[in-house]
Formats: structure tokens, sequence, C-alpha cells
């Protein structure tokens, strides 16, 4: 090659690929059958974003395994936190833990070698059927702490009790559910194949054939809008109790001419109904944070405009729903007193300081019950 053309080449080249080049011309051979006919269209990206995306993933890795990790052994180690309800959380950690084990490494392994699936179309589907997996059981599991918490606050003793036996049944349904939903592409209702900047694979929402599109929909109104409407439910019930059980003491309250029926009562404390508001409101937006973005690509890929899903674009939705794996700990156990009060006493080094809770009195047990079960 003389140097003109040498120079023509480099200057028609993109990203140091040929001119010319398509994204499907970095996928081995054995994937490229895979490859939804909407991706031969794209030029390669930017290397660069594969790297961004495996230390960005490295690092998501390393948070949520840890946080994940951090709750199921703060539950082996504290007998006050193994309650009923509390097998939900833990639940909730273990799938996440699972969720960052089996798309991670594989994952990361294909950004800083190329950006492309290099592990076969074997591994293609129980990648993607992992995740399916993981991703569908922390869904319902959510959804099973709202509820649970709604049957508690709002129920009351009119709610049916919630035993160990119980949440474990329920925590069995949440698998299969998730496995039911994960299982079908395997036998011919949808399908796994590699997305985006093909170097992950997921479920199959571009083809329009009756099958696929058939099971993107289904599985958009029950493992999206249905555990969506759960959540909605419980918390919005659950905020109402709250003020209408706070109304009721300031009423009352005012009828005996005093200031609260409460003892002991701090000043400058928020409101019960504005902590259960923030609770409910940060919960909710979690789940819309991290689930929406990917369930409208995938609604997209199906019903939509399929010309504005690029390759880059699906990167995010991807990304939001990993993200779940690392604030699930933080919104649902962590952050709450009794887990905090297990990791000063467990790890006390970790510099986590909770001080005992205060024996409630009087009315105040409703209110500090219902905030604590929130």
């Amino acid at each position: 090659m003389d140097n003109t053309s040498s120079f023509n080449y480099y200057k028609t080249a993109e990203w140091g690929f040929p001119a010319g080049a398509k994204l499907i011309d970095t996928v081995p051979d054995d994937m490229k059958h895979l490859i939804h006919a909407h991706w031969h269209s794209f030029p390669p990206v930017n290397p660069m974003w594969h790297y961004i995306l495996g230390i960005v993933y490295f690092f998501l890795f390393i948070t949520a395994v840890s946080g994940n990790f951090l709750v199921m052994y703060l539950f082996t180690k504290t007998k006050e936190l193994k309650t009923p309800a509390n097998n939900f959380v833990v639940n909730l950690a273990f799938s996440d833990f699972c969720m960052m084990w089996s798309q991670c490494p594989m994952f990361s392994y294909n950004t800083f070698n190329g950006g492309a699936w290099y592990w076969g179309p074997t591994m293609c589907g129980v990648y993607a059927g992992l995740g399916s997996l993981f991703g569908l059981c922390s869904i319902c599991t959510m959804a099973a702490i709202a509820f649970d918490r709604y049957n508690v606050i709002v129920l009351g003793m009119n709610g049916p009790r919630m035993t160990s036996g119980k949440s474990m049944g329920i925590i069995l349904i949440c698998w299969l559910y998730a496995g039911f939903w994960s299982a079908t592409p395997f036998f011919g209702w949808g399908k796994y194949i590699p997305e985006g900047i093909l170097d992950s694979c997921s479920f199959d929402y571009l083809t329009r054939d009756e099958a696929t599109v058939s099971y993107t929909i289904t599985l958009f109104i029950f493992d999206y809008c249905f555990p969506l409407a759960v959540i909605c439910f419980s918390y919005f019930h659950i905020v109402r109790a709250i003020c209408e059980h706070e109304k009721s003491l300031r009423e009352q309250a005012a009828k005996m001419n005093v200031a609260s029926l409460r003892s002991n009562v701090d000043a400058n404390a928020t409101s019960a109904e504005i902590r259960i508001a923030k609770i409910a409101m940060m919960n909710v937006t979690l789940w819309l944070c991290m689930w929406t973005p990917y369930a409208a690509i995938c609604l997209q890929g199906a019903l939509g405009d399929q010309s504005k899903i690029t390759p880059l674009l699906t990167i995010l939705p991807a990304l939001c729903a990993k993200c779940a794996s690392v604030a699930n700990p933080l919104v649902f156990a962590i952050s709450h007193p009794r887990y905090r009060m297990a990791l000063s006493k467990t790890i006390p080094w970790f510099c986590i300081h909770e001080a005992e809770p205060k024996v409630a009195k009087d009315n105040q047990s409703v209110t500090s019950t219902t905030t604590e079960q929130a």
C-alpha cells in the first residue's frame, strides 16, 4: 500500500475499522446467525465505550456483591433479623447477588477483549436466561416486600399473619414465576439473542413475528406493569393509613388540650407522614428509574419505531437494570435501623453507629412500628 492509498484508508476508516465496516463484522462467525438484522446497518461503536462499560460494570459488581453479601451475612449472624418479613429482604439480596455473578464477569471479559460475545451461542442463551431469572425474581420480591408491609401496616390485625412458612412459600412462588418467564424462550416462545453493541445477550424484542411480539407484550404486562401496580397500591395505602393515624392522634390531643399524646417527642423530628411518604416515594422511584428504561426499549422494539433504537441507546437501560442490584440492599436493608444496629454490632469497624431504639409508650408504639416496617 503506497502512501496515498494508506492516507485514504485511514482517512475513511472509523474508530480504526476499515471504511464501510459494520457492527456485525466484529462478531465471531459462530454468533452471526443470532444477530438480528436490525443491528447489521450500524457501524462499529467507538471501542472506548466497551472499556468504559467494562470499568463501570466492574465497580457495579464489587459494590453489589459486597452490599448483598453483607445483608445475607448479617441475617445469618443476627437472631433479631430472622423474621418472616426479613426473609423477603434476604431473598432479594440473594437474587441480586446471583444476578451480578452471572452477568458481570462474562460481560466484562467481552468488553476488554474487543467488545463482542465470545462465549458461543449456548452460553448466550444461558447468560440471558440467568439474567432474566434473577432479575425477574428480584422484581417479584420487591412487590412481595411492598405487599407484606401493606399487610402489616394497613390491614394490621385484620390481615393474615405472616409466618416463616408463608414467607418461604411466597419466595418459592417468586422463583417459580421468574423461572417460567425465563424458560419459555428455550421452548419457542420468545428468544434470547445478542443486543446493542453485541457484547451481551438478552430478550429478542426486535423480531416482529407473532410469538416474539406476544411474548414481549405479555412479559411487559406481567413482569413490569403488574408488580408496579402492586408496589404503587401498597405504598399509596401505607401513606394514607399513616396520615389518617397521625390526624386522629392530633385531633385527640387537641381535645385533651395537650401538645402530643406521645412521650419523649422530639420537636425537631420529621413527622411520621413525611418519613413514610419519603420511604414510599424512594421505593417507587427506585423501581421506575431502574426498570422503566429497559421496559420502554423492549416495548418500542416490539411495537414502535425501531429506527430510533441504536446500539448505544440500549446500553443505559441495561445498565440501569443492573444498578438495581446496588440500590436494593441500601434501600431495603442497610438503611433500616435494625440492620444498621446489627451492622454496628457485628462489624464495628464499618463505622456505622446506630443507637438502641427507645422503648415505645402509649400510642407512640403504633407509629414507630409502622415507620420501622415501611
